[in-house]
């Protein structure tokens, strides 16, 4: 058992270890994070789904692949990215920071304990409050005490689940208690409700989202890629944990519907790309609560699709801002013009990311809702799915025509260097090939 958990444990030990050893003029910290993604390729053949100490899955190795993925991506973007823009704090601390919030998700995953998870995500709350204002703007500290203080109320009331989840089964081991075989009542119920709205603050749920837009929007453009490409999806791992105690569908999925419309609202209606990009964040993170909340083989392989998809469709979408925000120095829609004339590696990138987030064939986010929306006729959520349906497709159109206006028009002279606008295109290409891939895998299935 000790050797099966060798792997998870050097996931936990490599990005603190290259943290503390890191200097101003190595790149120890993309290295590490690439032999961490390594690592975690291999582990999906050491399985821990019995350990007292860990539990990792298929799952959650998904979600242990996408945080490593992402993490490779965010530390070599910020190497290049943190020595052109001025920030607050020194190189050191930033990925210090950086480090402390990956492990802080990755032991939220591994881990088999109801307690731990909470103790995991908790953390993340420390490191990525600092890193939204290190660049130490007045919008920056302010986006900063306002994620605070809501997501700290939120961490609250999931602190409350899990002493219910104690209280109830005299234990927090994630596997004991899935294995119970426990009548579900109202305690179990009113769990799973708390549990929605504590963790749901770090996911985007309506209407417990209000922290989201203005974090990702005044956080550098590596750390908003580690929100919205794997923090928020960490919370939703541990929800979905928690979940699986006592399935409440009707509760969540008419959350997340309602959260989807809300989302689809406010990004129709925004004029700064970085807020548009977090508004569709927070729609992705619904449809695949509704993927986890259906609980059944379809929807669940749709949810991890989508959110692996999303996960590096949404990495490349910061990213690009980024390098449109080095060259235009601005946030707003309509400042950006001629973007795929004027510097065509950003402006590719930026409109492979937009395709991606919004669902477009063949990335593999198309796949991921396509299986989400069979699974909810099948189980004939009819008014859901219609909802669902209308309001994606609004968001598609709304980030798409946005974009394209930022492709097309005279050019001006980018300032951004190759290595940012290569990062970001690799990251907004992955998900075709997993879209590619996965027509793969169902065409052999079929044949």
């Amino acid at each position: 058992m000790i050797v099966s958990n060798i792997p998870f444990i050097l996931i936990l030990l490599i990005p603190g270890t290259a943290a503390l050893l890191y200097g101003e003029r190595n790149d120890q910290i993309s290295v590490a994070a690439g032999i961490i993604l390594v690592v975690t390729c291999i582990s999906i053949y050491w399985m821990v789904p019995a350990s007292p100490d860990f539990f990792v899955n298929h799952v959650s190795w998904v979600f242990l692949l996408m945080i490593s993925a992402v993490y490779l991506l965010s530390a070599s973007y910020s190497l290049k990215y943190m020595g052109e823009k001025p920030s607050g704090i020194s190189r050191k601390t930033f990925f210090l920071l950086l480090n402390l919030f990956t492990v802080s998700m990755l032991f939220s995953i591994e881990v088999n304990n109801y307690g731990l998870m909470w103790v995991g995500i908790e953390a993340t709350t420390i490191a990525s409050a600092l890193l939204i204002m290190s660049e130490r703007s007045a919008e920056s500290l302010e986006a900063t005490w306002r994620y605070i203080i809501i997501v700290s109320a939120g961490v609250a009331f999931a602190f409350i689940s899990i002493i219910l989840i104690y209280y109830q089964f005299g234990t927090l081991s994630v596997t004991q208690i899935l294995s119970m075989n426990r009548a579900p009542g109202l305690v179990t119920r009113i769990i799973v409700s708390v549990a929605l709205i504590g963790f749901g603050t770090k996911i985007g749920i309506f209407p417990v989202h209000t922290w989201l837009p203005d974090a990702h929007s005044e956080a550098p453009a590596p750390v908003s890629a580690m929100f919205s490409g794997v923090l928020l999806p960490s919370a939703l791992y541990v929800l979905y944990r928690i979940y699986e105690i006592d399935p409440f569908r009707e509760l969540f999925i008419w959350f997340a519907v309602v959260s989807i419309i809300f989302s689809s609202i406010m990004l129709s209606n925004q004029r700064m790309f970085k807020r548009m990009f977090a508004y569709s964040t927070m729609e992705n993170m619904n449809i695949a609560l509704i993927g986890f909340a259906i609980l059944t083989p379809a929807s669940i392989a749709g949810a991890l699709i989508l959110l692996l998809s999303h996960s590096l469709s949404k990495a490349g979408a910061f990213y690009s801002s980024g390098n449109i925000m080095k060259t235009f120095d601005t946030k707003e829609v309509g400042d950006v013009h001629g973007l795929m004339t004027t510097d065509p590696g950003t402006g590719a990138s930026l409109l492979l990311s937009s395709l991606g987030v919004t669902g477009a064939p063949p990335f593999g986010t198309f796949f991921g809702e396509i299986l989400i929306f069979y699974s909810m006729l099948e189980y004939h959520l009819t008014v859901e799915f219609s909802l669902v349906l209308v309001f994606v497709a609004l968001s598609f159109i709304a980030i798409n025509y946005n974009v394209s206006r930022m492709l097309s028009g005279d050019s001006v002279r980018s300032s951004c260097s190759s290595s940012l606008r290569y990062i970001a295109l690799i990251s907004s290409a992955i998900p075709i090939a997993l879209g590619i891939a996965f027509l793969g895998v169902i065409g052999s299935v079929i044949t």
